[in-house]
């Protein structure tokens, strides 16, 4: 006879193995999608690996009013066999975004998979969500400069180090992978985060609350998901701008 502990074991066994069996099926060919306000629409390929899946897809936004974003996904929802792809549409009213500045909006694909004939299986309907980079036509500057031009800055709060980071441009900037170096000192303020087109944020610092200059490395997500390296002297005196790190691959 099995034990407390013993049957505990075994069911909690049995969870994680019905958990692994729950994956998504479906991928996206892009890890974010740029609408050049140019063009009306702008596309995006559903793949499916797996058997044949419903997918639902739509855009929101981070706030509640999710009704007043002027894109529409069409189909909303398609039917996609195993091994196939479907070409999803996400067309622009024409307004209600804004023309000075690139905006984000999200684009959710959910996989809704057929009901299984096996008893006591556990379905999960999972959801991929990626950023909508909308660029109005006319934009000044240029997308790929984006991060250079950022301001850093050391400021002291309350006594302590915070980072500061300012966005004067048009564009977003996705930060990744992001060090400062003081003598034999690091600190990762965060681990990713987005600075919108005219935001600032301020970080703390814990290895180095107290330093007045620092060496700072980051990563730049670009239009097609790659990593982009940028160096950066950084002090208390003067805002400082990053320039690509000559030294990443």
């Amino acid at each position: 006879m099995f034990s407390h502990s013993s049957r505990s074991l075994c069911l909690g066994l049995l969870g994680l193995f019905a958990i692994s069996q729950a994956h998504a099926s479906i991928s996206l060919s892009a890890t974010r999608l740029v609408f050049d306000g140019q063009h009306k629409e702008a596309g995006i390929t559903v793949r499916n690996s797996g058997d044949a899946v419903l997918i639902q897809s739509w855009i929101d936004t981070d706030s509640a009013d999710a009704n007043s974003v002027p894109f529409a996904v069409t189909p909303p929802l398609a039917r996609v066999s195993g091994q196939e792809q479907q070409l999803l549409r996400v067309i622009y009213e024409g307004k209600g975004m804004p023309t000075d500045k690139e905006s984000v909006v999200w684009l959710n694909v959910q996989e809704i998979p057929q009901a299984s004939k096996t008893q006591n299986t556990l379905q999960l309907a999972v959801r991929q969500r990626i950023k909508v980079f909308f660029r109005p036509a006319g934009l000044e500057s240029n997308a790929y400069q984006a991060p250079v031009a950022l301001l850093w800055r050391l400021e002291e709060r309350a006594g302590k180090t915070v980072l500061r980071v300012n966005n004067p441009g048009l564009y977003h900037v996705s930060i990744a992978d992001i060090t400062l170096e003081s003598g034999q000192l690091k600190d990762k303020p965060f681990d990713s985060t987005m600075i919108a087109p005219g935001e600032q944020k301020e970080f703390a610092l814990k290895q180095l609350d107290r330093t007045h200059t620092a060496t700072l490395l980051f990563s730049s997500i670009n239009d097609y998901g790659a990593q982009d390296r940028y160096t950066a002297k950084l002090s208390n005196t003067a805002d400082s701008q990053a320039t690509p790190d000559k030294e990443s691959p």
